[in-house]
């Protein structure tokens, strides 16, 4: 059950309607013979950069050579790409331009939950550090299928298990706005790169807010879909107690949508099946959203108070929204999530003690204090311990809170809020070697926006509207209906239109 209190946001004054922020073109008939400029590829997002593949202006191994190019340049800086598969990404492109609606585009893989054939994903830990993969996953084989040329994989703190990207084995990922400050987390090194511009869009996944959070504090579009959308793992949909999801993180909306019809199931579970009738994801950024119902939340619904400069994102999103012809309410709902904010505690720390259980298995050893950082090694012995019964009572208890939001958002289309509480951080300030009730507190605070669509299996996205008065970009989160990503993504494009910012990007060289 769930009771609010209300006042009507009305529009403000003031916020005037900006152009679409499209990529601008390329003709290499205009440049005679000389290849694509750095300047040129980042004006393009991964959509136009396929045409001008498709078209014949560019080849891919052009594109491949700047992206690595850009990495060489500024990874030193920013540390985002910690595995790099160059020699592998040539020799596809050997064979000629790869086939699918993005072919030939760079890409990169985060460093955590996906498998590449014979490559290392390390999940950012040293008892990984040499784990070769046999086969592709999944996610894999759809990226595959899109035709992306995979190059380099992206930083991922230990597990996915911290809201900054910092580990014991690889070290801090800088945010490129401010060097600084972290880059947000799991999927730090994801934005960094993509925000930096080694390439358009990149892979990220979300077990708590990993890829909003690191689109927020980097200035990026970062869409979480519906729990079982894409694949995740091997497949199965309940990777992590269903909290995890897998998409990318991107420059532009279109991006977004394109690669979401490229890499959402073809046959998706029923409850994500009937909006399929509606169409393709891509096709949504040519249709109104209508005119929407829209909840501000107050506050963050795990408790705690929002900075200024993200509250004030949020009422600066809600005026434009209102605007628009949307009509908002900031609310305070009633929503008990303590059960489940300590169910998906529960499960993750059981879904470490089993990718670990299955990394002993493969070294033919146990797990060593020297193999984790302090905070996993906590949580791993806390995991051991969790009985079969515990365990299913917590993921009872996070379908609960699904239950629970629904009900809710039968008052409401959509929930807006900033997606971070705080600014990123400074780099240190949350890391795994801090005393784990510590890092907890810290941690659950930086997630405590993000994570309740984690628990409720919810689409929602981070969208790159406000900047902070020093220059730090502020995430605004919308969050909506359990399988209708159609109309997070309606609305996404009425704002990039409203309100563009592709060609804003951090003055790192």
């Amino acid at each position: 059950m769930t009771s609010i209190s209300r006042r009507r946001f009305m529009a403000g004054t003031g916020i005037g309607l900006g152009g679409l922020a499209l990529p601008l073109g390329f003709s290499a008939a205009a440049h005679g013979s000389e290849n694509m400029r750095f300047d040129e590829y980042r004006k393009q997002d991964a959509t136009s950069l396929a045409g001008l593949l498709a078209g014949g202006e560019v080849s891919a191994a052009e594109l491949l050579e700047l992206a690595i190019a850009r990495t060489e340049q500024v990874n030193p800086t920013l540390n985002a790409v910690v595995l790099k598969h160059y020699d592998l990404a040539r020799e596809q492109l050997k064979a000629g331009r790869p086939v699918g609606p993005f072919g030939g585009v760079p890409f990169l893989l985060k460093d955590l939950g996906v498998s590449m054939a014979g490559t290392v994903t390390t999940q950012g830990s040293r008892m990984f550090r040499d784990a070769v993969a046999q086969q592709d996953d999944p996610y894999m084989r759809k990226v595959r299928e899109a035709g992306l040329v995979v190059f380099g994989k992206t930083h991922s703190p230990e597990f996915g298990n911290c809201p900054s990207s910092e580990s014991t084995l690889w070290g801090k990922t800088h945010n490129p706005w401010q060097l600084n400050r972290s880059a947000g987390g799991s999927s730090g090194g994801a934005a960094a790169a993509v925000a930096a511009g080694i390439v358009p869009v990149a892979h990220a996944s979300d077990g708590g807010g990993s890829i909003r959070m690191p689109a927020s504090a980097c200035g990026l579009f970062g869409l979480k879909p519906s729990r079982g959308l894409v694949p995740i793992g091997s497949g199965d949909t309940d990777v992590r107690g269903g909290l995890s999801a897998q998409h990318v993180i991107s420059r532009s909306v279109r991006d977004s949508a394109a690669m979401l019809d490229c890499l959402a199931w073809r046959k998706p579970g029923r409850a994500l099946a009937k909006q399929d009738s509606q169409g393709r994801y891509l096709e949504q950024l040519h249709r109104q959203p209508g005119q929407l119902r829209i909840a501000l939340l107050a506050a963050p619904l795990q408790g705690g108070e929002l900075e200024p400069e993200c509250r004030k994102a949020a009422e600066q999103a809600a005026a434009l929204c209102a605007e628009l012809g949307h009509v908002v309410e900031e609310i305070t709902p009633e929503l008990d999530l303590e059960a489940a904010g300590r169910a998906s505690g529960l499960v993750s720390m059981v879904s470490l003690a089993q990718s670990v259980a299955l990394r002993e298995h493969q070294l033919g050893r146990i797990a060593t204090e020297a193999d984790l950082e302090p905070v996993d090694w906590q949580m791993l012995g806390w995991g051991r311990q969790v009985s079969a019964v515990d365990y299913n009572n917590g993921v009872l208890a996070l379908r609960r809170a699904g239950h629970d939001m629904e009900a809710f958002l039968q008052q409401y289309d959509l929930i807006l809020s900033p997606t971070m509480p705080h600014l990123p951080p400074p780099l240190g300030t949350i890391t795994m070697d801090l005393p784990v009730q510590e890092f907890g507190a810290l941690a659950g605070r930086m997630s405590s926006l993000t994570s309740v669509y984690n628990i409720t299996g919810q689409p929602a996205m981070s969208v790159p509207l406000y900047w902070s008065e020093d220059g730090l970009p502020v995430g605004v989160m919308f969050a909506g209906r359990f399988g209708e990503e159609r109309t997070l993504l309606r609305l996404a494009s009425q704002l990039e239109q409203a309100r563009p910012w592709f060609s804003r990007v951090p003055e790192i060289v």
